[in-house]
Formats: C-alpha cells, sequence, structure tokens
C-alpha cells in the first residue's frame, strides 16, 4: 500500500471517530433536552393537579361548611322546639318544675285566696278617697290578676331560680360520676351517691332518677324524665351522652369529662356575659322604678298633687297610657338585654 493510500485511511478513520464522538456528545444534549422538557411538562402537570386538588379541597371544606352550619341550626329549632314542647301546660308538672311538693288542689285554693285579696283591697281602695268610674270593673280585673297573674308569675319565678341551681351544680354531679367510673364503681351508685351527697335541686332530682331505675325503668326513660322534669341543656347533652354510650358503648369517663368542660365554659361564658350586661339591666331597673318611686314621693309630700290621677276620669286616662308605655318600654328593656346561649 502506498503512503497516499495509508494516509488516507487515516483521515477516513479520524473522521469517523471524530463523527462518532460528535454523535455521542449531540444525542447526549438531546436526551438531557428531552429530559428536561419533560420534568418540566411533569413539574407544569403537577402544579396545575395540585391547584385543582386545591380548588376540590377548597370547594369541598366550604360545602362541609355549609352542611355543618346547617345542621346545627337544624339542631339549634330541635332543641328550641324541645324545650317548648317540654313547658308544661298543666299546673302539676309547672310544680315539679318549681320544686314544690303540693297538689294542684292546694294551688288553685291559695290562687283563689288571692284573688279574693287583690279584689278586696280594690274594693276598699273607695274608702281612701280614690274613685273609679266602674268600680266592678276594676274590682274584677284586681280579682283576675291576682287569681291568675300572680300565682302563676311566682310559679315560674321559684322555677327559674331552681333551675339556675340546677345548672351551676351540674357540672359537679359529673366530676362526681367521672372520678367513680374510673375508679371502678358503676354508673348506678354513682348516681346514688349524687342524690345523697349533693345539696336540693341537684341530690332531689337524681334521687328521683335512682330511684325509677331502682323500680324497674330502662336508663333511656329514667334519664328523659329527669330531662322533662328539668328541661336544661346541660342536661339534654348528659341525657344525649348517657344514652348513646349505652347503645354503642365507649368511654363514658372521657366522654363526661368533656362534657363537664364544655359545660363549665358555658357558665363562665354566662357569668361574663352576665357581669357585661349589669350595667344595662341596673339602668333598666332605675328607669323602671322611677315613676313609681315618684309617685309615692309625691303621694307623701303633696297628696292633693296626685290624687286627680286617681280621682278624675282623665286622671285614669293618663295612668292607662302610662302603664301601656311603661310596659311596652320594660319589654323592650329586657329584649335588650337579655342574651340566650
Amino acid at each position: 500500500m502506498s503512503s497516499d493510500m495509508m494516509l488516507l485511511a487515516v483521515c477516513g478513520l479520524g473522521f469517523l471517530a471524530f463523527a462518532a464522538v460528535l454523535m455521542v456528545f449531540t444525542s447526549g444534549g438531546e436526551d438531557k433536552g428531552r429530559k428536561r422538557a419533560k420534568a418540566l411538562s411533569d413539574t407544569g402537570a403537577a402544579v396545575t393537579q395540585k391547584r385543582g386538588k386545591s380548588r376540590r379541597e377548597t370547594a369541598d371544606a366550604a360545602q362541609r361548611r355549609k352542611q355543618t352550619q346547617q345542621m346545627l341550626e337544624k339542631l339549634r329549632a330541635e332543641g328550641k322546639q324541645t324545650r317548648s314542647s317540654l313547658v308544661p301546660n298543666d299546673i302539676a308538672g309547672k310544680l315539679a318544675q318549681a320544686g314544690i311538693k303540693a297538689s294542684p288542689q292546694t294551688f288553685w285554693i291559695m290562687a283563689i285566696l288571692t284573688g279574693v285579696v287583690c279584689a278586696g283591697i280594690a274594693f276598699l281602695s273607695g274608702a281612701e278617697g280614690i274613685y273609679f268610674k266602674n268600680r266592678i270593673a276594676v274590682v274584677l280585673a284586681a280579682g283576675i290578676a291576682g287569681f291568675l297573674g300572680l300565682p302563676n308569675w311566682v310559679l315560674g319565678f321559684m322555677a327559674n331560680s331552681r333551675t339556675k341551681k340546677m345548672t351551676n351544680q351540674f357540672a359537679d354531679a359529673l366530676d362526681i360520676i367521672v372520678r367513680g367510673v374510673k375508679s371502678g364503681l358503676p354508673l348506678t351508685e354513682c348516681l346514688k351517691i349524687i342524690s345523697k351527697e349533693s345539696p336540693a335541686p341537684l341530690g332531689t332530682e337524681f334521687g328521683l332518677l335512682t330511684d325509677n331505675l331502682s323500680m324497674g325503668s330502662t336508663m333511656e326513660r329514667a334519664l328523659q324524665g329527669l330531662y322533662e322534669r328539668v328541661p336544661l341543656p346541660e342536661v339534654n347533652f348528659f341525657v344525649i351522652v348517657l344514652t348513646i354510650q349505652a347503645k354503642a358503648g365507649g368511654n363514658l369517663s372521657e366522654a363526661l369529662g368533656n362534657l363537664s368542660t364544655v359545660i363549665r365554659s358555658r357558665r363562665m361564658m354566662r357569668e361574663k356575659i352576665s357581669a357585661l350586661s349589669s350595667e344595662a339591666k341596673a339602668s333598666a331597673m332605675i328607669i323602671g322604678a322611677l315613676p313609681f318611686v315618684v309617685a309615692v314621693l309625691i303621694y307623701l309630700s303633696q297628696p292633693s298633687y296626685i290624687m286627680p290621677l286617681f280621682t278624675e276620669e282623665l286622671g285614669h286616662i293618663f295612668i292607662a297610657v302610662g302603664a301601656i308605655m311603661m310596659t311596652a318600654g320594660t319589654l323592650m328593656m329586657r329584649k335588650m338585654i337579655n342574651f340566650e346561649m
């Protein structure tokens, strides 16, 4: 082989080697470009998917919040309807909620006596120089107010006072049950301890509950009787927890411990609201009592100045108009300063 042919062969081999090396580096760059493009596309798809997932989660969260709000409103309406249905329409139920151990016949006898006393006071008011154009109507109105209004008001006041005491004592009763269950005592024994050791009205109500259980009543029925006698939200929570635990099981001490914490928080919130609204309540009481106090003071200092309100027909009209305006103002102030929980 000549030297020219050898040179051409070496040059061809070198060219082939250079082309091979160039192809290797070029293909690697293309692979990197493809990989980078693929990575960018995957990243874009992941971001798009993440945004879509975030939008779906936001929509799902909004839907859950809406469903929760609707459920709470439904439960609130059902609870309000249940409490209104538990308001007794008979005197026996009202006496039971007030904690008065008397028969309805005794209540009606006392109401009749109160009506007679009020009618007698209205009738004898003429002896003091107070003149009413239609004395019979005034006497009848005073008798009806004393027969129906005053006894029912006193009964409602006693029932509200008793329920407030029950609310303040209920969290302590739950703590007794929690400690008893943790120490190994059965639920009925814990209820008996509360009925024996707790003051009235809590001890009295739990005593009736344990008596019903001892006579063979089921737990659910006995608890429902407790809620009917004391229609409080706290008692309703207690009944629901025990009913669910009796049917489905679970950690009773933990559930009642959480319920005790919730009830104490509700009581603290109620006391905070009462403290914040105490100034408004005091102002309402002063404004409501001021006309009566001024009338008494004027009567003691200058009787002739105020007696025309009771002896003249125009004065009777003024008294009626003033009573209507005072009632409307009192109801409006009561609506403004009372808060429901």
